[in-house]
């Protein structure tokens, strides 16, 4: 049986599968892997943020497992208000079990310090707070990381092997695509639900995670969104009071021709200078500054 991410992704590529064909029978032969794969579990714990990856896997793990599926949220000032209100949302339709946790990653130097390695104490706090969960239940955490995460810096894949979590998703060949397909022929609203990662990912490496920046960055993304900006980033620079946005390439003539709004709502959040990003919105922009951290 796969145990962590390492596993998972020898399993997905000895099965030659990646879900990228956008055909119902594509989605419906990844949806019928996926139940497999979740049939090998006695119980699991997803660890659940309402975005698009692990609200598949937290609905998939109760339709195939019922109560033996908890779907586990981590709540910390780097999760949205926003994001929290649509896990709720999600969880309550779909009737899943679902459970708020506080995680204290705020708390703890290492993170705070936002070096290379900021996700690997970020996950380490989740699965400190959902471990006793999970050993009352005889469950496995599992991630709703998907084939396209394993190419990207993510440290938590580390802590996540380390504590021996599980990726379904990966064992059943999904890629970010693939998720969306099967979301789609399920009929979730999650399918087309932008990316949202957690708020910290904003805050440049080196500068500090405070409650601070992170209320600024979610204000403003808020604003922004207001704005009728639905696809945007906020990156904090400078500590905190530099903000770089980022919006789609092709909405970045919109952006200009409402900069005074656009300047107004970002500084109204709390920054002292607002920036646009001319090449656009990129998910994980900020990683071009890892060369620059001391080694």
């Amino acid at each position: 049986m796969e145990s962590g991410t390492k596993a998972g992704m020898e399993a997905g590529m000895e099965a030659d599968v990646r879900v990228d064909d956008a055909t119902d029978q594509a989605a419906d032969d990844a949806l019928e892997r996926l139940t497999a794969r979740l049939r090998r579990e006695e119980a699991v714990v997803v660890a659940y943020s309402g975005g698009a990856d692990s609200a598949l896997l937290a609905f998939a793990a109760a339709r195939v497992l019922g109560r033996r599926a908890l779907a586990v949220t981590a709540v910390s000032p780097s999760l949205a208000a926003s994001e929290r209100a649509a896990a709720r949302a999600f969880a309550r339709r779909h009737g899943l079990a679902h459970l708020e946790v506080c995680t204290d990653e705020a708390e703890r130097p290492e993170y705070a310090a936002n070096g290379a390695d900021r996700c690997y104490h970020c996950k380490s706090a989740l699965f400190d707070a959902v471990a006793p969960l999970a050993a009352a239940m005889g469950a496995r955490v599992a991630l709703g990381t998907n084939l396209d995460d394993l190419g990207d810096h993510r440290p938590g894949q580390r802590a996540a092997a380390e504590r021996g979590a599980i990726a379904p998703l990966v064992d059943a060949g999904l890629t970010k695509a693939g998720v969306r397909l099967v979301s789609r022929r399920l009929g979730l609203v999650t399918a087309d639900k932008p990316a949202a990662p957690c708020l910290a990912s904003r805050v440049s490496y080196g500068d500090p995670v405070t409650p601070e920046v992170l209320a600024r960055v979610e204000a403003a993304e808020a604003a922004l969104r207001g704005l009728g900006f639905p696809v945007c980033r906020v990156r904090a620079h400078a500590g905190g009071t530099l903000a770089r946005v980022e919006v789609p390439r092709d909405e970045i003539p919109r952006v200009t021709e409402a900069r005074e709004r656009v300047d107004a709502a970002v500084r109204g959040a709390g920054f002292t200078f607002c920036s646009l990003d001319l090449s656009g919105f990129a998910s994980g922009r900020l990683n071009a500054l890892l060369p620059l951290l001391p080694s």
